[in-house]
């Protein structure tokens, strides 16, 4: 018993081992190819002011692509058109580049290596996943979309990141 209670003891008073992200509540979707292949996994979780959220992509050539939460969480290919425009609940303009702000669907864009793998953490202030007008989980739903080409980060509606290439819904 000593040896399970040593670690505890050399800890700072107030320290508290924090959760891991695994323990907080969340919402994760798989992305799929319209030809349904596999394409990556996406999970958001509440996190202080907002969501964060990991975008972790595989089987796509090397390259930039954009990446977005769209507004509805529906991915019926093949065009993945019945996931909406991108997320938008503030109703601003796309772009975080853009000087009349940026939708919350607004993501970096993701840079797959020679290995066909990519990774996008990210921090969406003001989404939450149940609660109020930035609600991910919210009636409709929310589909995570990974376009052809990379986001210009200024261009209404969508940055000019093409065609829709993988979808996930959110749940």
């Amino acid at each position: 018993m000593l040896r399970l209670l040593t670690p505890l003891l050399l800890l700072p008073a107030g320290c508290v081992t924090p959760a891991s992200d695994d323990s907080a509540p969340a919402a994760t979707a798989e992305l799929r190819a319209p030809d349904g292949r596999m394409m990556g996994r996406a999970r958001v979780t509440s996190m202080g002011n907002g969501a964060h959220l990991v975008l972790e992509a595989q089987g796509l050539p090397q390259g930039r692509y954009g990446a977005h939460l769209h507004m509805t969480g529906r991915c019926e290919g093949p065009a993945f058109a019945s996931a909406g425009g991108h997320w938008n609940p503030t109703g601003r303009q796309h772009g975080t580049q853009n000087p009349q702000g940026h939708h919350l669907g607004d993501l970096p864009n993701l840079e797959v290596g020679a290995d066909g793998t990519g990774r996008i953490e990210f921090h969406v202030e003001g989404a939450t996943l149940r609660d109020g007008a930035g609600a991910i989980l919210d009636a409709d739903g929310t589909a995570v979309v990974i376009h052809a080409a990379a986001d210009d980060h200024r261009t209404d509606p969508s940055g000019n990141s093409g065609d829709r290439i993988a979808c996930g819904v959110l749940n």
